[in-house]
């Protein structure tokens, strides 16, 4: 399972031109299940993502977690995060999970989030969306569990 997060001052997800979630400071998450993932993955990952320190404490240190900060979090599925462009042109998403399985470890992860009392968005899985962001920083990282 991977996540490209990013510390946004704000971040929304549309879907076909309709404002559909956002949120205000925070973590935009894009997550991505590959091809064996499972729960324990999900868990770990929603673990971490709520506990990593990458937001500036008093002294301008990344010292403090999303729960520290109290801070929102905007969850889009991203399956292209699997895709390989180590060979050609055109990327192999062998490695993504098959839909039924992404979408469940993906719901998982959401209410992994959620029982850890963090105010948490969605995009809509398997839509086309289009997100916008204003990065804070910027601040970018791939976790993978």
């Amino acid at each position: 399972m991977k996540a490209l997060i990013q510390r946004v001052k704000r971040a929304s997800v549309s879907i076909e031109g309709e404002l559909f979630s956002s949120i205000g400071f925070g973590l935009l998450v894009f997550l991505g299940v590959e091809k064996g993932d499972e729960k324990i993955n999900a868990e770990k990952l929603a673990e971490k993502l709520i506990n990593l320190r990458i937001f500036e404490d008093a002294n301008e240190k990344m010292n403090l977690s999303l729960k520290d900060v109290k801070g929102e979090m905007l969850i889009v599925s991203q399956f292209t995060l699997c895709g390989d462009c180590k060979k050609g042109t055109r990327p192999s998403f062998d490695k993504s999970a098959p839909q039924n399985t992404a979408n469940e470890l993906y719901e998982y992860f959401i209410e992994r989030i959620k029982q850890n009392h963090i105010p948490l968005k969605t995009g809509k899985f398997g839509a086309m969306m289009e997100v916008e962001l204003i990065n804070d920083g910027p601040v970018t990282f791939m976790v993978e569990k």
